[in-house]
């Protein structure tokens, strides 16, 4: 049977995930040092974890309400507003989802009709293309640069602007590269936002794991931009929490209704256990997002050292928990660096084309893993450089 004329043409134009590639590849392997998920190596705090055995316990296992219960929609206010201040509505304007990426997935489907356009800041999360083609939308790339620290500069998105733009992804602390975008950079896009009467979707999943002179702004905390912005966030990276699969979107009552509408048709309800963890989550756990936050700023310091003293180039990311250096000086592209080096050293890391095609030249390398990890992870990937140097200087001989 040929089931291409059955299924879905989007679907079938659709790239499977660089990150899922190289992971599976390393699942296949023995021995791999994996610096290529970016799932916290922390397990999900025992207070928390503990919450969620105690509603099982009870018997607590029946649907929630389709926003999720009222009050960890509460503690998310509350939480918003403490954090990152915010003020949000726990009634009308905060639903609970399966994870950030339903948030994301719900944010564009009620927003986007067929043939508008989506602007999409690259290298970012693999998820943004994708979902808006499946839309009907059409994604509008906008190539950050290096020299810029990958920040999203005014300029860059004023002259991506067409009379068919509708959304901005805004995805700061940003995956793969580690780019914060500060106050100031904030304020300047906000400019441009409130010019052209353009809508946000702010993935803030990272916004708790900052680091350097300030914490984390959120879009909506800059002025005459709540109303305009849908923030997307979830417990998988500040809790580590990934497996508990949940996340929530806070915006503007007339949009998170027609999110809600969609999530109670092809969702229902978020998992009523995780619901109940994310309480004492939020409730208690702000020593344990300090506790985490300090670890990764250890690493990230120690795996930036560790590439620039091995000769590859790489900028101190400021944010989430990721590296992004540039692999140029070897002549490889990024996936030829990323193949070679997994099976010749069984080290995983991601190509930077897995999040565009502007991350040629660079690879993404997660610091969500143990010191020791990373530190036999950076001596092989020294090894693989060396091994490429030396085949350089045979073939010159």
């Amino acid at each position: 049977m040929d089931y291409t004329t059955l299924l879905n043409k989007k679907i079938q134009e659709l790239k499977p995930s660089g990150i899922r590639r190289f992971f599976d590849i390393a699942n296949e392997m023995d021995h791999v040092i994996s610096l290529s998920i970016g799932e916290p190596d922390f397990t999900t705090p025992w207070h928390v974890r503990q919450e969620g055995i105690e509603s099982l316990r009870r018997g607590r296992t029946w649907y929630s309400p389709n926003k999720g219960f009222s009050e960890l929609r509460a503690q998310i206010s509350n939480y918003f507003s403490r954090r990152f201040d915010v003020e949000y509505d726990s009634g009308e304007e905060i639903l609970v989802t399966v994870g950030g990426s339903e948030a994301i997935d719900l944010c564009i489907r009620t927003l986007i009709d067929s043939g508008d356009e989506v602007l999409i800041p690259q290298p970012s999360f693999v998820c943004y293309e994708p979902m808006t083609m499946m839309a009907g939308g059409v994604p509008v790339i906008i190539k950050t640069r290096s020299e810029n620290e990958f920040r999203l500069t005014a300029k860059e998105l004023e002259e991506a602007i067409t009379p068919k733009t509708k959304l901005l992804i805004l995805p700061f602390p940003n995956n793969p590269t580690g780019a914060v975008m500060r106050r100031e950079h904030l304020e300047e896009i906000a400019k441009v936002i409130e010019k052209y009467n353009i809508i946000v979707l702010s993935d803030e999943i990272y916004g708790e794991l900052t680091y350097g002179r300030e914490r984390h702004v959120s879009f909506a905390n800059i002025k005459g931009m709540r109303e305009r912005t849908v923030v997307v966030s979830g417990f998988s990276k500040s809790y580590a929490m990934t497996g508990w699969r949940l996340g929530y979107a806070l915006g503007p009552e007339p949009i998170i209704s027609q999110m809600t509408k969609l999530h109670q048709y092809a969702i229902m309800s978020a998992p009523t256990t995780s619901q109940y963890a994310a309480v004492e989550a939020l409730k208690h756990g702000d020593s344990d997002i300090e506790h985490m936050r300090e670890e990764y700023d250890i690493r990230r310091r120690f795996i930036v050292d560790g590439f620039c003293k091995m000769g590859l180039k790489c900028f101190e990311p400021e944010g989430a928990f990721y590296v992004f250096p540039s692999i140029k000086v070897s002549g490889l592209t990024s996936e030829h660096f990323c193949e070679e080096l997994i099976h010749s050293q069984h080290v995983a890391i991601v190509p930077g084309t897995a999040f565009g095609e502007c991350g040629e030249g660079f690879a993404r390398v997660s610091y969500s893993y143990s010191l020791n990890h990373i530190k036999e992870a950076l001596e092989r990937i020294e090894r693989f450089l060396y091994s490429i140097d030396q085949s350089d200087a045979g073939s010159t001989e």
